[in-house]
Order: C-alpha cells, then sequence, then structure tokens
C-alpha cells in the first residue's frame, strides 16, 4: 500500500517536469532535487523519479537528433541560391527566396523532423499529465520510449 504523502510527492515531481515551460531546465532540475531528497524515505518516490527524470533526458536526445538535423538543413536551404547582395538590396528575401521551385527532398526532411518535434512536445504533455494521474492513484506507470539512463 502506498502512503499518500508518498503518492502526493510523486505526483509533485511528474508535475514539476512541467516547470520547463516558465524556467529554463526547470524539467531537470526540480524532479532531480525533489527526488533526491525523497528516494530513501519510499520505493515507489524512488521510481517515479528515476522514470520522470529518465524520460526528460529521453526527451532531450530526440530533441537534440531532430535539431541536428533540422537546423543545418535550414541554413543549407536557406543561403544555397542567396548572395550576400540580394539580402542588402532591400527585396523581399523571404519572398523571392521560398517558392516551389526551391523545395526539395532535403527542405521537405527538415520539415517532417520540425513537425515531429512539435508532435513530441505535444506528446510530452500529456504523459507528463498521465504519469502525474496514475502516481497520484498509487500507480506504477513507466513512460514509453524512455532510455534508462538512471537504473
Amino acid at each position: 500500500m502506498v502512503l499518500t504523502n508518498e503518492k502526493n510527492t510523486a505526483t509533485f515531481i511528474h508535475l514539476s517536469t512541467l516547470s520547463q515551460y516558465i524556467i529554463p531546465f526547470g524539467n531537470y532540475i526540480f524532479p532531480i532535487i525533489i527526488w533526491s531528497s525523497k528516494k530513501n524515505e519510499s520505493e515507489f518516490i524512488d521510481m517515479n523519479g528515476k522514470n520522470a527524470i529518465n524520460f526528460q533526458l529521453s526527451m532531450f536526445l530526440y530533441t537534440m537528433v531532430a535539431a541536428v538535423i533540422a537546423i543545418p538543413v535550414f541554413i543549407y536551404s536557406i543561403f544555397n541560391n542567396t548572395t550576400i547582395t540580394n539580402i542588402h538590396d532591400g527585396r523581399d528575401f523571404i519572398i523571392d527566396h521560398f517558392h516551389a521551385g526551391n523545395v526539395s527532398g532535403i527542405v521537405i526532411l527538415a520539415i517532417i523532423t520540425v513537425l515531429l518535434f512539435c508532435f513530441l512536445k505535444v506528446i510530452e504533455f500529456i504523459l507528463i499529465i498521465y504519469a502525474s494521474a496514475k502516481a497520484s492513484n498509487g500507480e506504477a506507470y513507466k513512460y514509453p520510449l524512455t532510455v534508462n539512463f538512471i537504473k
């Protein structure tokens, strides 16, 4: 049987990852602080803390992979056929540069990667809320697609 205090702490660990929307790296700092201060008190808190932190680290890994693909492709596609004089002439650079003839397979890959990133952030938010509800009910929840960095 899981005590109410343990349920509340585990729920707060999951919900503290949402601080990323207000405080940079809050999704790592606050769960680690709460988990490390309470992990020896309860196996339930320890398990939920590890799951929340591992999920956040996994999301960071997936985000970095998406950025490594998308950012260089966008930079390359923007500056591929552009000279400094085209930008400095006062012409509307964006409208002149982006039209259907300039869209290549690699740009489509970058767009898909950005859409995948947005999808990951939405799924991350939903899974955090779901894991918080499970922890509040005293149930164990393991996030999908999580690499176990902390065992």
